[in-house]
């Protein structure tokens, strides 16, 4: 199967780095745009893509910004749920999927971004689909003081140390396979490679050191509650065995209108990358029941 196209699209001001996978003999014309989780990249959806593909449909993902490929946001900026929301808003028009239908996956924190995001109702969205993308902990009972607090601490604490370079690309595995035991040495090595980038000082992993601050702004489960009640698209919901669930999960799954559930056994909450096969066959049944 021949690799995917890489280009670059501008959205909401920032360039955002997209790829595509294109199915020989595509079963159907509506699209699957994939969205990756925190400190991710686009990349490491290849398997699940080609797997897609292989089952007849087109297949795009893009790195969020300050991940991968993407623009940083640059000095004086930060990243917040609604920064993300927005991008996605415009990259679905820069990609002209808002002229005709399409279908959204997104993993973790590209999850909660894409429910936001289907809460709009936007033009073209067919069918949802949330790997363990229900949003982190409700963190509504912190105070707001000490929230901002502690994100001025974290952020001037990054700035006084940016990160060092590794050491090399086994050292980048290693510390994968220390996080996600459950990847082998061959699909560690390559999600390695996909997840840093080479500049002149070394080797790094491929996002803003700033994500690893604490957003100034608590999630607050019943607000995003209320979002995911303004959903339409049928959605379903793909959570792991071994993965990550708030403990109000069934409330947020109960608050979309049309929720299908599924929980895949023995795999943990990076499933794209442990069981590619079994999530696109899940995701293939749920869009191709809606291409009547």
């Amino acid at each position: 199967m021949t690799a995917p196209s890489s280009r670059f699209v501008e959205a909401n001001g920032l360039r955002h780095h997209v790829l595509t996978w294109r199915a020989p003999a595509a079963r159907s014309d509506r699209p699957i745009l994939l969205s990756h989780g925190y400190l991710d990249v686009a990349w490491t959806f290849d398997a699940l893509a080609k797997a897609l593909v292989e089952r007849g449909r087109h297949v795009l993902a893009f790195d969020w910004r300050g991940h991968g490929e993407s623009a940083w946001i640059g000095r004086g900026g930060y990243y917040h749920f609604v920064d993300y929301v927005l991008d996605l808003v415009e990259l679905t028009r820069a990609l002209e999927l808002d002229r005709r239908t399409f279908d959204l996956v997104g993993h973790s924190m590209g999850g909660t971004a894409c429910a936001m995001f289907a809460a709009s109702r936007p033009p073209g969205l067919t069918r949802l689909a949330l790997l363990e993308g229900l949003g982190p902990e409700d963190a509504s009972g912190e105070a707001p003081s000490a929230r901002v607090a502690g994100w001025l601490s974290s952020v001037t604490r990054q700035r006084a140390r940016p990160p060092r370079p590794l050491r090399d690309l086994d050292d980048a595995i290693a510390r994968l396979r220390a996080t996600h035991p459950a990847l082998d040495a061959e699909r560690a090595r390559y999600i390695a490679e996909k997840q840093t980038i080479l500049r002149e000082d070394g080797l790094y992993f491929a996002f803003d050191p700033l994500h690893r601050t604490r957003s100034p702004t608590p999630f607050r489960a019943s607000a995003f509650i209320e979002q995911l009640t303004q959903i339409t698209a049928k959605t379903l919901v793909v959570t792991a065995e071994r993965g990550f669930r708030p403990k109000d999960l069934e409330a947020r799954a109960s608050a979309i209108a049309a929720c299908e559930r599924v929980e895949l056994a023995g795999v943990g909450h990076m499933l794209h990358w442990e069981a590619p096969s079994l999530v696109a066959s899940h995701l293939a049944a749920f869009f191709e029941d809606g291409d009547g």
